[in-house]
């Protein structure tokens, strides 16, 4: 006979546990304590099994009925209920240790070696300022783009959309590492797209024309303030490398006899090594700052710390004393000054400027060049710049730009 809800409730607690039957194996143990317990008898293997289906009355009759009949359907397809159970559990356990967290930590040391050291600190500052407070301690399987928009969200609000653009990317990286490690079944992050509002490309201020960079040029050769800095602001143009991989050049890479300064990887934006040949005026304003800096580590040192780089706003800042606004002149401006004068002026092949720029630069094969790839022509190129640049200072005939083949 079936089980009903008054049968239950009225069931007393006796001596002995005692089971209450209902129908298709389920069944319910009462035990001395007054606990009621479900349990669904099957057999699977040959062998007779109990599945344990709860607590009466947290878990209802009708309840107790559903579950079983689930279970029964299991069993009619060959599949164990308490097998399935099992592997159910290890895939939560599984689930819960993988949160967004341990995923992201795990493919932020994974590829550290393909970064430099700069974007990996930036990269590891982001998630742990912004995405991991939020979501970083739920299983990265279960996410959805809408908890992803809730981060980006965040960002959003706090003005600050070039971030939240990053962030999505950073995080869009780490879902495809999930997905590839069986930690995630898809990258959410695709479903993002145009959800929030584009960027508005602001370009790094530079002074492109010919015609006003001999000003600049004498401005910075009369520059009082720190020698190193002084220093710093005379060769960025004459080697237009990162801002940041100017500042924290060190003499361990530099070569003077061979006039070549080797950035190492770790260094670079992209994460590959990068070959600078010196002109004989970058090599002299090195060879200047020897004997102020070249007892410690770092070519332009803090002035606070020789253990330190100089401040990454320190050539910014010059330049504002010099006079040069923010709208007209930043270091990070002196690479496009090369790379349009080089091109548009100088008439120097684009590939060897795009390589010396370290900008991501490949062969009719699809190979990435290496540091050393077309290393003699680049020299020469250095050199001509250099020699350019002189001759604008002391007042040489300015060409104005002019577009190849016009």
């Amino acid at each position: 006979m079936a089980l009903s809800d008054t049968a239950i409730k009225g069931a007393k607690a006796q001596e002995k546990p005692f089971k209450m039957y209902d129908s298709g194996g389920l069944f319910l143990i009462v035990t001395p304590t007054g606990g009621k317990w479900w349990r669904f008898k099957y057999r699977a293997g040959g062998k007779e099994k109990l599945l344990s289906l709860g607590t009466y009355p947290e878990v209802s009759l009708a309840e107790a009925r559903a579950k079983k009949d689930a279970a029964r359907k299991q069993v009619a397809a060959g599949v164990d209920p308490s097998e399935a159970r099992k592997e159910e559990r290890l895939a939560d356990a599984e689930r819960g240790a993988n949160t967004f967290e341990v995923v992201a930590r795990d493919w932020l040391t994974r590829f550290s070696a393909t970064r430099a050291e700069t974007t990996q600190k930036m990269i590891t500052g982001r998630l742990e300022r912004d995405v991991f407070p939020w979501i970083g301690n739920r299983p990265i399987a279960d996410l959805k783009a809408k908890d992803l928009l809730e981060v980006l969200r965040r960002l959003e609000a706090r003005g600050t959309l070039e971030t939240a653009h990053r962030v999505r990317n950073i995080s869009g990286q780490i879902f495809r590492y999930a997905v590839s490690t069986g930690k995630a079944e898809r990258d959410p992050t695709a479903d993002l797209r145009g959800a929030i509002p584009p960027v508005k490309t602001a370009h790094h201020a530079a002074l492109t024309d010919p015609a006003k960079i001999p000003g600049l040029l004498r401005a910075m050769d009369a520059y009082d303030g720190s020698f190193v800095v002084k220093c710093a602001l005379r060769l960025a143009p004459l080697v237009f490398v990162r801002p940041g991989e100017l500042r924290q050049a060190e003499w361990a890479e530099i070569d003077l006899e061979a006039g070549e300064w080797n950035i190492p990887a770790a260094r670079m934006k992209m994460g590959i090594a990068h070959l600078v040949p010196l002109s004989w005026q970058a090599a002299e304003i090195i060879q200047d700052l020897r004997p102020l800096t070249g007892h410690g580590r770092y070519v332009f040192p803090s002035v606070r710390s020789t253990s330190r780089p100089m401040s990454n706003n320190a050539i910014n800042a010059a330049l504002r004393r010099m006079g040069y606004g923010t709208d007209e002149m930043t270091g990070h401006g002196f690479r496009a000054m090369a790379r349009t004068i080089l091109d548009e002026v100088l008439q120097v092949r684009p590939d060897f400027i795009e390589h010396q720029l370290a900008h991501t630069v490949r062969g009719s094969n699809g190979k990435a060049y290496n540091r050393t790839t077309h290393l003699a022509e680049r020299k020469k190129m250095m050199q001509l710049w250099a020699d350019y640049l002189d001759g604008l200072k002391v007042g040489a005939k300015v060409i104005p730009l002019k577009v190849k083949g016009q």
